[in-house]
C-alpha cells in the first residue's frame, strides 16, 4: 500500500478490516484463472515443494480447471455479482449501521468506527482496504477473518496478507487480530437461529449434516487446531439444537488433489446414508458465514444430486447466516469485545489546534 503521510491536527479513528477469501470478479475462464493463480500459489493453501506445485499450478490446473470452475461460478451468480462479494459487503454495511449506533449510545462519535472488506484473493485486495482506512485517520485496526474456525490457510494467511500491505508503511497503525470466535455463545445461538427457523418452515430431517470446509489431514498432525474448532462448533450447535448423537454429523466437503483429507468427507456421507435408512437430510454449513461457491454449487447443487441419486428422498440446504440480525450483533459484540481501551473519545477541536500548534512550534510542517 502507499504511504500516507503523518498530518498533525487531525481527530483518530479505529479502522475493521472485514476480511473474506475473495472470489473472482466475473464467471468467466480468464477471470477464474486470475483467481486460482493467486489462490493457488499461497504457500499456506498448498504445501507442495515449491517448484513441483508451480509444474502443476501451471502446466496442469490452469490449463484446465478455470474453464470447469467458471461454469460453477455461472451458476449461482447473481446480478449484484458474486454471492461471497454481496453479502459480504451487506455484512460490512450492516456492521457499520449497528457499530454507529452502539457507539452513539455511548456518547462517541458514530464515525469513530470506519469498516472496511478485504478479500485475500481477488479484489477489493486487502491492500486496497487498508489504504482506504489509513486515508479516513484510522491508526488503530482490527482485523476481523470472516472465518469462525482458525485455520492456517484462512486466518493466518489473512494476516500475512496485512503484514505484508503495511510493510513499506512509515507510519504503522497498531494491529489487533481475532483468532478465532468458532465457539461465541452468540454465534452459536445466531446458527441455532437459522436452524429453527427453517425447521418451522420445512420441518426436521432424518439427520442434520453439519458440513465444513475440509483441509489436509496433515495440518492436524502438524498442529493446526482447525479440526478441533469445527469439532466444537457442531457440538456446541447440536447441543444449543437439543439434538442427541444420532440426529446429527459433522462431515468435511471440498477436497482437491489426492492426498488425504479431514474425514468423513460430506460426498461420501450423502452416498452412504440413503442405504442405512436415512432419507431425509438437510445440510448447515456453520463456517460459512456467507453464502459462496461452496455452499451453493457444491452442497446446495451437487450435494442434493448425490444423495438423491444414491436413494434419498428429501434433501434442503439451510442457508449461511449472510445478513441475518444475529449475525450483524454478534458481530458488533465481538468488535466492541476486541477494541476494549481503543473507544475513547478523540481530541476535541480546541485540544487539535493544541497539538498542531505544539507539533509545529518543534518544527512539524504538517
Amino acid at each position: 500500500m502507499a504511504n500516507s503521510q503523518f498530518t498533525h491536527g487531525q481527530p483518530p479513528r479505529i479502522g475493521i478490516l472485514l476480511v473474506n477469501l475473495g472470489t473472482p470478479d466475473a464467471p468467466t475462464p480468464a477471470a477464474v484463472r486470475r483467481y486460482l493463480a493467486e489462490f493457488l500459489s499461497d504457500r499456506r493453501v498448498v504445501e507442495i515443494p515449491p517448484m513441483l506445485w508451480k509444474l502443476i499450478l501451471h502446466g496442469i490446473i490452469l490449463r484446465t480447471r478455470p474453464a470447469k470452475s467458471a461454469k460453477k461460478y455461472a451458476s449461482i451468480w447473481t446480478p449484484d455479482g458474486s454471492p461471497l462479494m454481496v453479502w459480504t459487503q451487506r455484512q460490512a454495511q450492516y456492521l457499520r449501521g449497528s457499530l454507529g449506533e452502539r457507539l452513539k449510545g455511548q456518547g462517541l462519535p458514530p464515525d469513530l468506527v470506519q469498516v472496511e472488506v478485504g478479500m485475500r484473493y481477488g479484489n477489493p485486495s486487502i491492500a486496497s482496504a487498508l489504504a482506504k482506512l489509513k486515508a479516513a485517520r484510522c491508526d488503530r485496526i482490527l482485523l476481523l477473518p470472516m472465518y469462525p474456525q482458525y485455520a492456517a490457510s484462512t486466518t493466518a494467511t489473512a494476516c500475512d496478507a496485512v503484514f505484508k500491505a503495511l510493510m513499506q508503511d512509515r507510519s504503522m497503525p497498531a494491529l489487533r487480530t481475532i483468532a478465532s470466535w468458532h465457539d461465541d455463545p452468540a454465534y452459536i445461538k445466531a446458527l441455532a437461529a437459522r436452524v429453527n427457523g427453517f425447521w418451522k418452515q420445512h420441518g426436521r430431517p432424518d439427520k442434520l449434516i453439519m458440513s465444513f470446509h475440509g483441509v489436509p489431514k496433515f495440518t492436524l498432525t502438524k498442529g493446526d487446531p482447525y479440526h478441533c474448532l469445527c469439532h466444537k462448533t457442531a457440538r456446541l450447535l447440536a447441543r444449543e439444537l437439543g439434538l442427541t448423537d444420532g440426529q446429527w454429523q459433522l462431515t468435511f466437503q471440498s477436497r482437491f488433489g489426492r492426498a488425504e483429507w479431514l474425514q468423513p468427507y460430506t460426498d461420501a456421507t450423502l452416498q452412504a446414508l440413503p442405504a442405512q435408512g436415512i432419507k431425509r437430510v438437510q445440510v448447515v454449513c456453520p463456517g460459512f458465514p456467507s453464502d459462496c461457491l461452496e455452499t451453493l454449487e457444491e452442497v446446495a447443487i451437487e450435494g442434493k444430486e448425490t444423495f438423491l441419486h444414491a436413494g434419498g428422498q428429501s434433501y434442503d440446504y439451510i442457508p449461511a447466516l449472510n445478513d441475518h440480525p444475529a449475525l450483524i450483533q454478534m458481530l458488533t459484540d465481538l468488535a466492541i469485545n476486541h477494541m476494549q481501551g481503543w473507544l475513547q473519545a478523540p481530541p476535541d477541536a480546541t485540544e487539535l489546534v493544541a497539538q498542531t500548534a505544539r507539533a509545529r512550534a518543534l518544527g512539524a510542517t504538517a
